[in-house]
């Protein structure tokens, strides 16, 4: 692993895991990039943003250029799936109560920070999160997961957590999915479906992954004993406490306040257009 840039002097802690079925996962996106921008810029420390969105699927661009996009949706709905796409890299996910999302926002001076090193940082986070828990994982892909990378995390060749990254104006936002409880492979079951359905059978220039759920499974599951969002929450205060100076939980400054909004009105418009059936 390369020098990975968990410890920092201070940590700001923004914490959106209790916002509840109302909070929009576009208003997430809009939100790390308004971070980005703070943090890129001096103006604020390196933040750890939590966040919860319940029954959402959060697709990739590549996602919405499936040949039968309107009926993978349509299933998705038929679910009680909320549909959006978001601005990072990566494939379709699941989001639901029981997948804790975590966001490290950190600044960038003149490229110093290389993409390994981002994806090094919140693998370091994870192993501190688990360390009570006595879990072993290892980072490498997972052939027949959704939204498959070279960092997928996994214990018994059986992912839990998937990371992806997002450049802009100074700043690096590395975002992680843990699945913490619930099935995995119910989860997996219906990203397969919605691919089935939105490729209807067709060749594609672009390859999708073809969904095999048994590879997939929450961390409850594989540990073997009952975890929740809750429970890795508080691991993570003791983490960032531990590798800071200064470790605070806070909200947003008054001038990331005043950001946001327009790049709310970017991801919905973002969204308006790629998902326009």
């Amino acid at each position: 692993m390369t020098d990975h840039l968990l410890s920092q002097p201070v940590w700001r802690l923004i914490d959106q895991s209790t916002l509840g079925p109302s909070f929009d996962a576009r208003q997430s996106f809009a939100t790390d990039d308004t971070l980005c921008t703070s943090i890129g810029s001096g103006d604020s420390p390196a933040t750890a943003r939590t966040w919860v969105h319940h029954d959402t699927i959060v697709l990739g661009i590549q996602d919405t250029r499936l040949p039968h996009l309107k009926e993978g949706i349509d299933f998705l709905e038929s679910r009680g799936y909320r549909v959006i796409v978001r601005n990072s890299g990566g494939l379709a996910v699941v989001l639901d109560s029981g997948v804790l999302n975590i966001s490290l926002i950190l600044p960038e001076k003149e490229g110093t920070i290389d993409i390994n090193q981002g994806y090094d940082t919140m693998t370091a986070l994870v192993e501190e999160l688990l360390a009570p828990y006595d879990a072993k994982f290892e980072a490498y892909e997972i052939v027949g997961s959704y939204c498959p990378g070279s960092y997928d995390l996994s214990i018994g060749g059986k992912k839990f957590a998937g990371i992806s990254q997002r450049r802009m104006r100074g700043g690096v936002a590395v975002q992680i999915y843990l699945c913490v409880d619930g099935s995995g492979s119910e989860r997996a079951s219906v990203i397969g479906e919605f691919y089935k359905r939105g490729l209807a059978g067709e060749d594609t220039k672009f390859q999708y992954p073809v969904i095999e759920p048994d590879v997939m499974a929450s961390l409850a599951e594989l540990l073997g004993h009952p975890l929740t969002v809750t429970d890795i929450h508080a691991s993570l205060l003791r983490v960032l406490h531990k590798n800071s100076e200064l470790f605070y939980s806070g909200q947003l400054s008054i001038e990331e306040s005043e950001l946001l909004p327009g790049n709310i009105k970017r991801m919905w418009d973002r969204n308006e257009k790629a998902l326009s059936l």
